[in-house]
């Protein structure tokens, strides 16, 4: 194969992760921005340039995930780079959900130490705000970071799948635990039932409930999935409610109809 042909080849894996994450981003956020729209009315009221920014943003995150990633799954097909396995016996059945939890905690490492990091000074000020300009996030805010941002979060599941062995299944299962948590820990409700963010359980996983604090207090719950980190280093600030978000989406709400209906009564005199 002429290296023109690889170049061309890698090139098109590259554009098809790309649209892969792109399109899996849309799908998902479209459909939990719709559930947020039956189970709470209005909530997303008032916020349409934001959440056309966050589109934005999280379509430029798109190509700097997937392409990397398209770069890896070209290698992977054709050169075995990666320690993704095709035949489930090639390790013990056990091994499986050991890999997804493995992956899923050390994921949970790099985001909680590379977000607190984001969070000093100087990176929040380049990058991490672009996030945070979100106020308050919705089910499309959960890639819209600054290219400084996503390009560190696009090399962790990389990095993983050179280092430990994982079969192809369990790798999507990962990767579509990290897109439902990412769209649902910022749509500004709960979805999950309550012994998810009460109780035991609760007590060491991540949903909105906790992230929502974050956006709310910025320097507390830096995780992703479990709250493991900010347990162990003082970080963890509980769970919240949604109660002053949902205030706030009401007075928008009560806003938009006053002006509207200011709006017509000046036209009507006008005509």
């Amino acid at each position: 194969m002429s290296a023109l042909s690889i170049f061309a080849a890698v090139t098109l894996s590259a554009l098809a992760m790309t649209l892969i994450v792109g399109v899996r981003y849309l799908i998902t956020s479209a459909g939990f921005a719709w559930a947020t729209k039956l189970r709470h009315p209005g909530l997303y009221t008032g916020l349409d340039p934001q959440i056309r920014r966050e589109i934005w943003w999280s379509l430029v995150s798109a190509a700097i995930y997937g392409i990397p990633a398209g770069v890896l799954a070209w290698g992977w097909d054709n050169h075995g780079w990666t320690r993704v396995y095709r035949d489930v016996h090639d390790y013990p059945l056990w091994y499986l959900p050991v890999s997804v939890l493995a992956y899923l905690f050390l994921h949970d490492t790099w985001f909680y130490w590379t977000h607190r990091w984001m969070h000093r000074p100087e990176p929040f000020k380049r990058a991490h705000a672009v996030h945070h300009a979100s106020r308050p996030p919705t089910a499309w805010a959960a890639m819209a970071f600054h290219p400084i941002e996503a390009l560190t979060g696009a090399v962790a599941i990389p990095l993983l799948v050179l280092a430990i062995p994982i079969h192809v299944a369990a790798l999507g299962l990962v990767l579509t635990i990290m897109t439902v948590m990412g769209v649902t820990n910022h749509m500004g409700w709960e979805i999950f039932p309550r012994f998810m963010w009460r109780g035991v359980v609760g007590r060491w996983l991540i949903t909105a409930s906790h992230h929502q604090r974050h956006h709310e207090r910025y320097g507390c719950n830096y995780g992703l999935y479990f709250r493991f980190w900010d347990r162990v280093c003082g970080t963890d600030d509980g769970v919240g409610d949604f109660t002053r978000a949902h205030a706030k989406a009401r007075a928008r709400g009560s806003a938009g109809e006053r002006g509207a209906a200011a709006g017509g009564g000046r036209a009507g005199r006008v005509a």
